[in-house]
């Protein structure tokens, strides 16, 4: 067997058993991300410069607590980015605190784990990035899901993008079956805006209000040149049977990739 192939083999196996070992440690105990971040990979990092299981660490600094890059069992290109702190999930107040660290910027940044696994670049608005609501979600770890956008949720986007504007406003169309609030964000990356912090001064959502949400963005390239993303922002509706679980935007096959150009 060429070497190529057997490297191939052997990589592909090598995901086979991580993916199980996850699929294992996550069934029924809410959390096990936690566990794999806090017992494994950071004291991993720390010991030996090897956060396996994760892709990457980066520890906690001054005024920044740190989060874990990791693979997810779903999928072949979706990636989980994880605070190295005790953070619940989207609810969690400390997400909104004035010093807060900014996990979507690290999220963003993970994109690349999915394009090294993906092969080859996509462009920004093929991206996607999501937090489920507390009602919809399995683990009690905040993890911000790094993958492709669905195709229709990315043609959708492209359609109304120019409807889009700088405050919370319900997007044109349903998105997946249900009805999203959108608004733009401008900039290459979140170095100036914090997702988590646009969510809760949306009207009527604020801080006490922002666990009943869901939370998902999409990058975006505006018409005036200038690189940008989407936010769309889901609440719980239980009469409409609505758990807010933005990650139904995202698709962990990532079909997108062969149906887009860069």
């Amino acid at each position: 067997m060429p070497v190529a192939a057997h490297l191939a083999r052997l990589s592909a196996l090598a995901l086979l058993v991580l993916a199980a070992t996850l699929g294992r440690a996550c069934a029924g105990d809410p959390d096990a991300l936690w566990k794999i971040v806090h017992d494994r990979c950071v004291p991993g990092q720390i010991e030996h410069g090897d956060p396996a299981p994760c892709a990457t660490v980066a520890l906690a600094t001054v005024g920044d607590k740190g989060w874990a890059v990791l693979k997810d069992r779903e999928g072949a290109t979706q990636f989980l980015v994880i605070p190295t702190a005790r953070i619940a999930g989207i609810e969690d107040r400390a997400l909104l605190a004035p010093d807060a660290t900014n996990y979507w910027q690290a999220a963003w940044y993970a994109r690349q784990d999915m394009l090294a696994r993906l092969g080859h670049e996509l462009p920004r608005d093929a991206i996607s990035l999501a937090v489920n609501s507390p009602q919809s979600r399995s683990q009690n770890q905040l993890h911000i899901h790094v993958d492709c956008v669905r195709a229709d949720v990315r043609d959708a986007l492209r359609a109304h993008l120019a409807d889009i504007g700088p405050d919370w406003k319900p997007f044109a169309v349903p998105l997946v079956g249900r009805t999203y609030q959108a608004r733009r964000i401008d900039g290459d990356d979140f170095e100036a805006a914090n997702p988590f912090w646009l969510l809760a001064a949306a009207p009527g959502v604020g801080a006490a209000g922002i666990g009943t949400h869901t939370l998902v963005v999409v990058g975006a390239s505006f018409a005036n040149g200038r690189d940008g993303f989407v936010a769309l922002d889901d609440h719980v509706d239980a009469s409409a049977g609505d758990r807010a679980r933005g990650e139904d935007l995202q698709d962990h096959g990532c079909a997108v990739s062969k149906t887009t150009s860069n």
